[in-house]
């Protein structure tokens, strides 16, 4: 008998820690028309969603260069670390999208001479395909983006471009683009993009800096997004996003700006995770 009522107690803390583990598919993919391809991409599910008709909040995070979608799975270790986040209360359960950005060509934004649409496969295919297939809240105040290096990059320039679509941006250890012209000049001249005119050129610049865009971003647009900026104290890319948190500061436009001890490594961006998931949590909550 004695032995009876352990074993249901074992089975029932099982269940309950199973109960408490949220799911990840990481080998997930959908044709895409506009770059008439494959594209694939994985997703974290939280704890309740197999066992609730809810919607959640979504959590779009952003892959760097030399990664693909699988990143954030293997090297970020996103299913434990949302699922303690989750468990511990400092985030909500959500669901977190992870695409592919590494396969036909590398990168978020479409190409300077138009033949590669990135952009608009992020917005015009991805977004409503995962939106459909899962239950996600599709109000603004629910939408996220978050991302490291050239993923950083992405979801600052993607929440600048879109305000109306994000509540919530998470640039970690950012690639913030052209600094200036002389930049933009030398990605010309090493890429050998002699076809380009000066006035393509400065157009992609001014659409792909974030510097640029934050010197100019409309004044109705200063409070749209709840900004969280980190990148370590020995990381390679800390002037643009320093510049770019001197730049915020001066146009007043509220942002958290975060610099730790740490380089550009899985190190530092496994402990930046859940202060992403406990920031984007605050404006899905309603704060």
């Amino acid at each position: 008998m004695k032995k009876l009522t352990l074993l249901s107690l074992f089975l029932s803390l099982t269940f309950i820690v199973l109960s408490q583990t949220g799911k990840v598919y990481d080998n997930l993919s959908f044709n895409s028309e506009i770059l008439k391809m494959e594209r694939k991409f994985a997703v974290y599910l939280p704890p309740s969603y197999d066992t609730s008709e809810r919607d959640y909040p979504v959590l779009y995070l952003l892959h760097g260069a030399g990664d693909d979608h699988t990143g954030w799975v293997q090297f970020g270790e996103i299913l434990h670390i949302a699922d303690k986040a989750i468990l511990e209360g400092s985030a909500t359960e959500m669901i977190v999208v992870m695409p592919d950005a590494d396969t036909g060509q590398r990168g978020y934004f479409n190409s300077i001479q138009g033949d590669w649409r990135y952009e608009d496969f992020f917005f015009q295919e991805l977004i409503p395909y995962v939106e459909k297939e899962y239950r996600i809240k599709s109000e603004k105040r629910y939408r996220a983006i978050a991302g490291l290096s050239m993923g950083g990059g992405g979801s600052f320039v993607y929440a600048l471009r879109h305000p109306e679509l994000f509540s919530s941006a998470c640039p970690l250890s950012a690639y913030c683009g052209p600094l200036n012209m002389e930049d933009m000049n030398r990605y010309k001249t090493q890429n050998g993009m002699n076809n380009v005119t000066d006035a393509e050129l400065e157009a992609y610049y001014k659409k792909h800096s974030v510097l640029y865009m934050v010197k100019n971003m409309p004044d109705n647009q200063k409070k749209a997004v709840r900004w969280f900026i980190d990148c370590g104290d020995d990381d390679f890319l800390y002037e643009g996003n320093s510049l770019v948190h001197i730049e915020m500061r001066k146009r007043e436009i509220p942002h958290e700006y975060r610099v730790r001890d740490g380089g550009h490594s899985w190190t530092y961006w496994r402990e930046s995770l859940p202060k992403v998931l406990s920031f984007v949590s605050d404006a899905f909550h309603q704060y």
